[in-house]
């Protein structure tokens, strides 16, 4: 990876992770989301507790200084909020990076548009007598109260114990400064942090300096922009920001014939702990747990890397979130991390 940006043809300037963060400004919020990071991992440590931080939704790419145009990554959220929550039940306290507007933990329940929060909400009339001057009571539909209160009282518990932390991003820019300076921070709990990254987050960007001022004006009637190649993350993520630390990545693919392949290819490339498939038809019911293989020798062959498929099946159980299985299954693997600490090399 190069050292300094490169001039490369037609193909844009190459970013290392050093030379990204020398040359794009930090989000005015970083200052303050770090002493709040401070803060909460000092209580967790206290406490003795387990940390994951848990990244979320998609990133955005500025194409405006002022900002009216911009490309997105497209993601709702619901793998990262959903996963928060079986996190946090499983005794973790949590660090949710989520992009502003997505979903979160616990509000995730009646933010979809299949469960709007106001249909199960009815106004009691019948509160108001005809010689009161009090306005109407709201009331829950019974059905919805069962969800609601058991929704509700883990929510309260969550927040009496001081076990969630939401921090929140837009662009890609936000997101990479924001992951730095959390994973710096989090590095001083050792191998009990847990990094649960399923962020969609952005590949190419406009440097700061290449970005127009004002609005992009429509009348040429055509646009061409060149945009540089996010650096890999990753890898200073596994190699400087936190050593220690338990990483799970996430690959997505749509081709199902790619998804193995790429995901031994990222486990080849950055050295960390785990990377989960999904295949974008199938995601909701199925994914693929890749990682090294403790007796391998050669990290760079297909066979040093192990597969274990994780189904659940949605006919017989519709309200089944696959998330539940997924965060048993790292709480064991992370569980083996730490008691392992002795042994590895």
């Amino acid at each position: 990876m190069a050292t300094s940006p490169q001039a490369d043809g037609e193909s844009g300037t190459v970013f290392s992770a050093e030379t990204y963060f020398a040359t794009q400004p930090p989000p005015s919020s970083l200052e303050q989301d770090v002493a709040r990071v401070k803060e909460f991992l000092q209580r967790q440590l206290q406490d003795g507790r387990k940390v994951v931080l848990v990244t979320s939704g998609g990133t955005t790419v500025p194409l405006e200084l002022n900002v009216v145009r911009f490309l997105d990554n497209f993601s709702a959220g619901t793998r990262g909020a959903t996963s928060a929550e079986y996190f946090l039940k499983a005794g973790y306290a949590v660090i949710f990076m989520h992009r502003q507007f997505s979903l979160q933990p616990f509000s995730r329940h009646y933010s979809h548009s299949t469960h709007p929060f106001l249909d199960f909400l009815e106004i009691d009339e019948s509160s108001q007598s005809a010689t009161s001057a009090s306005s109407p009571r709201i009331t829950v539909r019974p059905s919805e109260e069962p969800q609601l209160i058991e929704v509700l009282s883990t929510y309260k518990a969550v927040h009496r114990a001081g076990t969630l932390l939401t921090l929140n991003f837009v662009t890609v820019n936000d997101y990479l400064w924001l992951l730095r300076a959390v994973s710096q921070e989090m590095s001083i709990l050792g191998r009990s942090c847990l990094y649960y990254l399923a962020a969609a987050v952005s590949d190419f960007f406009l440097p700061r300096q290449k970005m127009s001022v004002h609005k992009i004006q429509s009348g040429k009637g055509s646009l061409h922009i060149e945009m540089d190649q996010v650096p890999k993350i990753l890898k200073p993520l596994v190699a400087e920001w936190t050593r220690e630390g338990f990483i799970v990545s996430f690959k997505l693919e749509t081709d199902p014939n790619l998804l193995l392949p790429k995901a031994c290819q990222a486990l080849a490339r950055y050295g960390h702990q785990v990377v989960i498939g999904n295949d974008l038809h199938r995601r909701k019911f199925e994914v693929v747990f890749v990682s090294p293989k403790s007796s391998s020798s050669s990290a760079s062959q297909p066979s040093a890397y192990e597969e274990a498929w994780l189904r659940i099946d949605l006919n017989k159980d519709p309200h089944k979130e696959i998330e539940e299985d997924i965060v048993a299954e790292l709480v064991k693997r992370h569980e083996g991390w730490i008691r392992n600490a002795g042994t590895a090399t």
